[in-house]
C-alpha cells in the first residue's frame, strides 16, 4: 500500500477531497518524523509506538575482502505494534483479497 492508496481510502471514507486528504496525511507523517528526529516517542493508542533506539558500534567483516571494519553507532527508528493491532492482524489477515 502506498501513500497515494492511503490518501484515496481516507478520501473515500471521509468525503474530503484527495488534495485535502493528501495534505493531512503529509502533515501527520511530517509530525511523526519531526518527533522521532528530536528523540520523542510517538504512541498511537490502539496502533503502536514509534521510538528511536541507539545501535552500538560493532565490528564486522567486509564479505568481499574479509577485512575487518568498524560500523559506527547509529540511531534507528523502531515500531512496536499494540496488542489490539497484533490481535486484529492475527485474527483478520486475508492474503489475496
Amino acid at each position: 500500500m502506498t501513500k497515494a492508496d492511503i490518501v484515496e481510502q481516507i478520501a473515500a471514507r471521509t468525503g474530503l477531497t484527495k488534495t485535502d486528504t493528501a495534505l493531512v496525511v503529509e502533515g501527520v507523517l511530517e509530525s511523526l518524523k519531526d518527533a522521532l528526529i528530536t528523540g520523542k516517542t510517538v504512541e498511537i493508542r490502539g496502533f503502536g509506538t514509534f521510538k528511536i533506539k541507539k545501535r552500538a558500534a560493532r565490528r564486522a567483516r567486509n564479505p568481499r575482502t574479509g577485512e575487518p571494519v568498524t560500523i559506527p553507532e547509529k540511531f534507528v527508528p523502531t515500531f512496536k505494534p499494540s496488542r489490539e493491532l497484533k490481535d486484529a492482524v492475527a485474527n483478520e489477515v486475508r492474503f489475496g483479497v
